[in-house]
Parts: structure tokens; C-alpha cells; sequence
């Protein structure tokens, strides 16, 4: 697979972001830092089950445990007009 450059000689584009559809996500909460009686800082969903986590600044960082179980690779912050995405395999924002 060839990867395709991005704009202006930026990092080649995720292609993990060419797949996702759009799925609905779950309550704005992190069930197992609620279950855990932890706090977060911020929440991601996954953008390819919808599946609701705390961040990796957070203490539980069970997005990133999301990830690690079920190889889903984008998240985006759970946040009014954010646009802000991460791919897990990538390391980096997309």
C-alpha cells in the first residue's frame, strides 16, 4: 500500500480516517472510572463502535485500553465543535 502525502509536505495521510462512518456514542462518561470510583480529565470516543473512555491524561487512560483490546485506531475528544482527533496506530493527531 502506498501511503498518500498530505498537504504541504505534512506526515502522509491516516488512512484509518478514510474508513470511519459515523456512529452514534454512548452517555458522556467513563463507565470504568465510574465503576473504579476514579475521576478524568477529558473523554474520547471511538470513532469506529462510538465507545465512550477517559483520556490518556486521565488516571484510568481507558480509551487507550479500548484501543489496545479491540484495535479500533481513531478517537475524537467529546467536546462541543471539536474537530480534534487521535489514530492510536499512527501516534499522532489526524
Amino acid at each position: 500500500m502506498t501511503a498518500r502525502a498530505g498537504l504541504n509536505g505534512q506526515a502522509p495521510r491516516c488512512e484509518h480516517v478514510d474508513v470511519l462512518q459515523a456512529v452514534e456514542h454512548g452517555l458522556p462518561e467513563c463507565k470504568e472510572c465510574l465503576a473504579g470510583d476514579q475521576t478524568w480529565t477529558r473523554l474520547l470516543v471511538c470513532l469506529t463502535c462510538g465507545w465512550v473512555a477517559c483520556s490518556d491524561d486521565s488516571s484510568g487512560g481507558h480509551a487507550k485500553a479500548h484501543y489496545r483490546e479491540t484495535d479500533h485506531p481513531v478517537v475524537a475528544v467529546l467536546e462541543p465543535h471539536s474537530t480534534w482527533r487521535w489514530c492510536y496506530v499512527h501516534r499522532r493527531t489526524v
